[in-house]
């Protein structure tokens, strides 16, 4: 101790300013409550994890996952209720050893990060090698089909010739190339299901249908010569924006019903059908 000088004259000098400096999660949940945000608001507006956000607040950052989460954690939080997060970083680095070398990578810190998809296997090559060999198939078969003939010619022996084929006469009966479903396709029908085909057999129409706990299984647009089939346990609900372009089959069998063009039906069909829901 100096001679002449008090006791306060030696203590140390102490930075009033620092003591006042709120903690990193203090200052986060003033900032929040300021805002008029709760906990559940903010994990929503962020997609950081509620626990994740309680224990920040609470200056605790071990459920980051590591330094570059947690930075990653509270510049997120701090958009979010309108602070600097400058400031809290350098604060974070202060007390938590600084900041990491740099890396090349993009930031890490992502509240959900989507991991990338694993690449499946290279069909594109798979495929050229198989046309490659039906092609090479072919070649061989004709050169060794133009070889036997040749053959036949030098030994003498004449080739055998077979009849022109009687060309098959066109009926003058226009057939209907609306794609409708076989007797098999029929008679596989689940019994327990019920099975709706939709064929858009004289133009386009938009279609939209629903299976019994309302999800959506299609709403589109089907051009002329498209058909759709769904299939539900209980029951299928249709709307036809041009029913009079539509041809239907419910569990396997053609609904006749006289839709005008342009008319929008609404339809339910169940098990027990055919019949116009």
């Amino acid at each position: 101790m100096s001679i002449g000088n008090s006791p306060e004259d030696e203590r140390p000098f102490e930075d009033g300013s620092e003591e006042a400096r709120p903690s990193i999660g203090r200052a986060l949940q003033q900032a929040r409550i300021a805002a008029g945000l709760t906990v559940d608001d903010v994990s929503t507006a962020t997609r950081v994890r509620l626990p994740i956000v309680h224990a920040i607040e609470a200056d605790d950052f071990t459920p980051c996952g590591g330094d570059v989460y947690a930075r990653g954690h509270i510049r997120t939080l701090a958009r979010a209720v309108h602070l600097d997060p400058a400031p809290l970083i350098e604060q974070y680095d202060a007390t938590h050893g600084g900041r990491p070398a740099p890396t090349s990578a993009a930031p890490m810190f992502e509240a959900e990060r989507i991991r990338p998809e694993r690449r499946g296997p290279n069909w594109t090559a798979a495929m050229v090698a198989a046309i490659v060999a039906v092609i090479g198939f072919v070649g061989f078969t004709a050169v060794k089909g133009g070889d036997e003939g040749t053959t036949d010619v030098a030994d003498g022996t004449a080739p055998t010739t077979s009849a022109p084929a009687t060309p098959t006469p066109k009926s003058d009966k226009t057939v209907d190339e609306t794609p409708v479903p076989s007797d098999g396709a029929i008679a596989a029908a689940p019994q327990d299901k019920v099975t709706v085909q939709v064929s858009a057999a004289d133009g386009k129409s938009w279609i939209s249908a629903k299976d019994h706990n309302g999800r959506l299984l299609f709403d589109g647009l089907l051009k002329q010569g498209d058909s759709k089939t769904f299939q539900d346990s209980e029951r299928i609900n249709l709307v036809l924006g041009d029913a009079g372009a539509i041809q239907l089959y419910v569990n396997g069998k053609k609904i006749e019903d006289d839709w005008q063009p342009g008319a929008v039906e609404r339809l339910t069909y169940t098990k027990g059908d055919p019949q116009a829901g």
